[in-house]
């Protein structure tokens, strides 16, 4: 569920007119509901009643430090894949010693910053990262806490860009190989095994693969357990939200699940299905969810540039772009489109919603059916506070997107947009090439 709703044919985020902030902000903008984020969390730290249970925020879904900031006053860690994200985390007070550290390719830099901040584990990824963490760790004279990330190689039944669980997949140790990794790892003396962990892929809509994922790897937690001070057991993330229909009713799904009739995985039907499975092992339980927290808690602004209308075929022509928004372009994803003012008597207007970059993949929407519109009208793309501005581009020389963040009646600029001066900042043209 989420806070965007109509009010006198106004599309509000809680209590704020949107086109108030376009107004004053300009587009393309991103708006984040701050009581969405919020109840969001809490519904997943509720979600396995009887178990010790830890959420870690997956930072790459939305790293903004105002978004970072809200999510640690709440109690969340984080769930960190780079250098960047662990300043971040730093830079609003986060809490490393409750944060993971994930990703295939960690470097020593990245390592020695982890250890030195305190990081709680490092989900480690195979036997040549275990000896790299090991070395960085002998030369800190420290020991570095670590988990084993298993690949259960479950399909998680998501888009083919977004599984990471199947042995085809980079990510984590075939669950054959993760005794031999376990004997691997007990020979290195700057080690210390703290957990084990998975994730078998995002945008999940139903419970059966998170139910396969954790019956797989259950058994070889427990024999860990018995010969290790083992404290938790991270079984990743991966919920999945609503894109279709979202504003509408929030109880459609993604569009397989919409197809197949079926209601959207909440976190109370995924907890009920895993708490069984979980509470024999008697260990700490890390979610490590992202996009389920704040998707459907940002839009996206957008103002109409032209109505273009072709023999066949009509094109909104809107100023955002894929570099704001590249979900619908990387993974042909749908996102709900809605008018920021809704006006019923208007007659519909059936067009493809597309940006002004110079590529056909620029597109949100394929002959989607909306109120007709015209140059300088407002509209929002739902859903859009995942893997939105965190996979922004300057592509063709945009400028980055602003970030407005809302509270009740309230709002507040958090990210300004990028100006033309800041974005050419830190290139030059060398002396040779000088007239």
């Amino acid at each position: 569920m989420h806070h965007f709703h109509y009010s006198n044919q106004n599309l509000h985020c809680e209590s704020v007119d949107l086109a108030a902030v376009a107004r004053l902000y300009g587009t393309p903008t991103y708006v984040y509901s701050a009581t969405t984020i919020g109840e969001n969390y809490r519904r997943l730290a509720d979600c396995l009643p009887g178990l010790d249970v830890g959420i870690c925020y997956a930072v790459k879904a939305n790293s903004n430090l105002a978004v970072l900031r809200h999510l640690h006053n709440l109690g969340a860690g984080f769930d960190l894949v780079s250098q960047g994200e662990i300043r971040r985390v730093l830079a609003v007070g986060g809490d490393l010693s409750r944060s993971v550290f994930a990703g295939v390719g960690k470097s020593e830099d990245e390592i020695r910053l982890a250890l030195a901040s305190g990081i709680m584990a490092f989900h480690v990824e195979s036997e040549p990262e275990l000896a790299r963490i090991n070395h960085v760790a002998g030369t800190m004279d420290c020991v570095a806490p670590v988990a084993i990330r298993i690949n259960p190689d479950v399909d998680a039944r998501t888009h083919a860009k977004i599984t990471t669980g199947k042995s085809g997949n980079k990510f984590g140790i075939p669950l054959a190989q993760a005794e031999r990794v376990h004997e691997a790892l007990g020979k290195l003396k700057h080690l210390r095994l703290r957990g084990v962990q998975m994730h078998i892929g995002s945008q999940l809509t139903e419970v059966a693969p998170f139910v396969d994922a954790v019956g797989k790897a259950a058994p070889f937690v427990a024999e860990l357990k018995q010969g290790h001070d083992l404290e938790y057991f991270s079984i990743g993330g991966g919920l999945g939200v609503v894109y279709h229909d979202a504003l509408a009713s929030g109880r459609a799904e993604w569009w397989n699940v919409q197809a197949a009739g079926q209601r959207p995985l909440t976190p109370e039907t995924y907890g009920a299905a895993l708490a069984p499975l979980l509470k024999p092992l008697g260990l700490k339980i890390l979610l490590e969810h992202g996009r389920f927290i704040t998707a459907n808690a940002g839009v996206l602004l957008s103002r109409v540039e032209y109505l273009k209308r072709s023999e066949g075929k009509n094109f909104l022509v809107i100023d955002a772009a894929m570099n704001d928004l590249v979900r619908p372009a990387m993974y042909e994803s749908w996102h709900d489109i809605v008018p920021l003012q809704r006006d019923t008597s208007r007659r519909a207007l059936i067009a493809d919603v597309v940006g002004p970059i110079c590529e056909t993949s620029d597109c949100f929407a394929k002959d989607r059916q909306l109120q007709e519109l015209g140059e300088g009208e407002l509209l929002a793309i739902m859903s859009a506070g995942a893997y939105g501005f965190s996979m922004a581009s300057r592509y063709n020389s945009r400028p980055l997107p602003a970030e407005v963040i809302v509270k009740g009646s309230t709002f507040e600029l958090i990210n300004a947009r990028e100006s033309t001066e800041q974005m050419l900042a830190n290139e030059k043209v060398p002396t040779f090439l000088r007239g």
